[in-house]
Formats: C-alpha cells, structure tokens, sequence
C-alpha cells in the first residue's frame, strides 16, 4: 500500500517554475535533463533510478532505468518508460511523436564524467549547457505543501533537542553515547534517518557530537563545528573516547528528517549552573543570538544574500570574535547560513558572490557559531523561513545554552 504520495498539481508547478527560470536565465535551451535520483524524486514523486526530461513545452518524460514498477505506483507523472542505454532516449521520444532541442540544459552535479561522456557520445548532435543553478532556484522556493513538512519537521527537532534529550544527559557520558541517545529519540520522533548532501563527495550522519575543544578538532567537513567522529573512515557523531564533563560545553549540530525534508539546528549545552559557564563562553554565544537575530530581520524578499553575509563580516570585525567566528584555523568557513529541504546544502548560500534576491517561502539554516582556542564552541543554528516579516524560526527560539 502506498504511503504518501506527491499530489500531481505540486509536481505541475515545480516543473512549471523550472521552466520559467529556464526561460529566464538559458533562454536557448529548450529543456532539462535531470539524473541524480534526489531531483527526480523532485519531480517526480519517486526515488527511482534513471533520467527525467523537462522539455519548455510539452509533457515531461522519465527514462527509467531501475524501478519502473514501482515509479508508476508512486508517481503520477503522464510518461514513464524503461530504457537500459541512453541511446534509446531519442528513439522513444520519436515513438511519443517528441524531440529532443539543439540545446539542452543538464544537471552536471548529477552526472559522473564517466556517464557524461556516454551521454554525448549517444547524443553527439545536442549541445549540454549547465542546468544546476536552475535547478536550485527552483528547488529553494518552498511550496505551501513543502513548507508544511519544513516546519512539522522543525517543531520535532526542537522539542528532542530542548525538551527530550536534556533529562538524558549527565556527566561522564560519552560523545557517542550521546549520538546514540539522539538517535533514539529522534527515531522515536518519526526521524527518516538519513541526511543528505548534494555537494560533490559531502557526506552526513547524524550530525556533529563535540564535548569540548572537539568542536575545533580539525574537520573536514564544510562546516565550523569540527568533531573527532566515530573513526576515520566515519569521521561523523561522536567519540567513545570524549566523556562530557565539568567546564566543557557540549555542543551538537544536526539534522532532523521528516518526508524526505531536513531542518538543521545547533544547540549548546553546560553541566552546571549559568554562573559558571566561562564568561568569555556567554558574551561570544550572546553575540551568537544577536547576529541570529539581526540576520533574521534581513531574512525577507528581495534582500541579497551577499548582502547578509557583509552585514555579518561588519559586525564581527567590531567586535573580538573575529578570529573564531565561523570556525578556528582551517575550520573556518565563509558562509553564514544556506538553503535547506530536500537536502542540507542547498541554494542560496550567505556568502559572498550570491547577488539574486531572496524569495518568500525559501527556508535556510541560519548557524552564527565562534570557536574558542581550548574551549570549543558555542553559538546557535536554527532553520528560518523567508517572510515579509522577517525570518521565522521553524526550529524554536529559545537560542540559550541549555544547562544541566
């Protein structure tokens, strides 16, 4: 029995709004070829294996590879067809009386260069340009369908992460105990499970574990909070070795699954009273909420992102911060925030260089964060939707470091 499914007039304005964009900004392709299995399920309702055609004009098309029997339960797109070679992608178009354009736009993120080249070499007559800005236009303006989830699926992660965790914790526990722990309740929460990441060789599980001066171990993952990780072929989680203890801060940043969609949060937490956290440790995570705070003030149509991310940059470089914020040493990254739903690095990112205006509906994780030499970090992270108002907070508001 089918569980969910994608109503059929969400899947129409997806491809309806991807086609204007097309039109937009690569008026000369006539279509989109789509291959990585996370935007098809985009836009068409089911993870199967195979390539999705997205002509300006006419019916979409999906060539499946793998799948096929149960793509058509689960989705209600008008053309699904099986195909083992992408040599029979222009013979079944002929067969449903379609062709395919001159120029195409295709999703290279989503292709190896193994694949891309067995795709020209089948469709040598077709010149591919770069579909993948397009598509995460498209993907970054949340319908009301989608935004429903994002923000059941952000409700959820702030009440495991301030309500249910916190009686969980004690001194003593280690890094991975406390992963383990996370996961229980967030399971028992109706988490997916997995997490996932579109940029090229970006992996997650979980999220990010950190007692202490772990949170600036050296990373590499594309993220300030840096973590010792269960191994290091699984460099995710947490450490057996790292018990919490007295005068270190915990400090966890992770994601939380529902419907496919993911809400990021980062939240800090103490054993012992608010008196005796550093005070150095306090100031740096007020101003942490400050600059959220500031931040989600400019969170409203039309601002530019670049815009917040210089905002940001002024703010720090007044203030003492500026040598952790964002990450120590080579952790240190240079983005602010990013998109978020379908997957946890999405468009558009606050940094600099993206210079097209934020929309209403878009949603995206806000996490000012500042590391300290021998100390670890603290800040907050929270996911955001884009308002006329402002950005809303979908993961809480309550930023304070939890005290246990």
């Amino acid at each position: 029995m089918l569980i969910e499914s994608i109503p059929f007039h969400e899947l129409a304005s997806r491809w309806d709004r991807s086609r204007k964009l097309l039109q937009q900004f690569i008026p000369q392709a006539r279509g989109i070829l789509v291959f990585s299995r996370l935007n098809i399920y985009y836009f068409t309702g089911s993870f199967a294996n195979g390539v999705f055609w997205l002509p300006v004009e006419g019916d979409p098309v999906f060539f499946c590879r793998r799948g096929i029997a149960r793509c058509r339960i689960e989705s209600p797109a008008p053309h699904i067809h099986p195909f083992t070679s992408y040599r029979d992608i222009e013979t079944i178009m002929s067969d449903l009386g379609f062709s395919l354009p001159e120029q195409i736009a295709a999703e290279m993120n989503g292709l190896s260069w193994a694949l891309a080249n067995t795709l020209t070499k089948h469709l040598f007559a077709h010149q591919f340009v770069p579909a993948d800005k397009i598509l995460g236009m498209c993907r970054a303006r949340k319908s009301a369908w989608e935004l429903a989830i994002i923000r059941e699926a952000g409700s959820r992660h702030a009440r495991c992460l301030t309500e249910l965790l916190p009686p969980f914790l004690h001194e003593g526990m280690s890094e991975l105990e406390i992963s383990h722990k996370i996961s229980d309740i967030f399971f028992s929460e109706g988490h997916h499970g997995i997490l996932r990441m579109e940029s090229y060789g970006e992996e997650a599980f979980l999220g990010h574990i950190a007692v202490g001066d772990s949170a600036n171990y050296p990373s590499v993952f594309n993220g300030p909070v840096g973590l010792r990780g269960v191994h290091p072929a699984t460099p995710y989680m947490g450490s057996s070795e790292i018990k919490w203890t007295a005068g270190h801060p915990l400090t966890i940043d992770n994601g939380f699954t529902l419907a496919g969609y993911m809400t990021d949060k980062t939240q800090v937490y103490w054993l012992g009273t608010k008196k005796t956290i550093p005070a150095d440790g306090r100031a740096a995570h007020d101003f942490c909420i400050g600059l959220q705070d500031q931040i989600a003030e400019l969170l409203r149509p039309g601002t530019l992102p670049s815009r917040i991310w210089s905002h940001c940059l002024g703010a720090v470089e007044n203030s003492r911060w500026s040598e952790g914020f964002m990450g120590l040493g080579g952790n240190k990254v240079f983005f602010v925030g990013h998109g978020i739903g379908l997957a946890i690095d999405e468009y558009p990112v606050l940094t600099k260089g993206f210079d097209l205006p934020l929309e209403e509906g878009m949603t995206l994780a806000i996490e000012p964060k500042i590391g300290i030499p021998d100390f670890g970090m603290v800040g907050v992270e929270n996911t955001f939707e884009v308002t006329s108002n402002g950005g809303k907070s979908l993961t809480g508001r309550n930023s304070a470091i939890i005290t246990v």
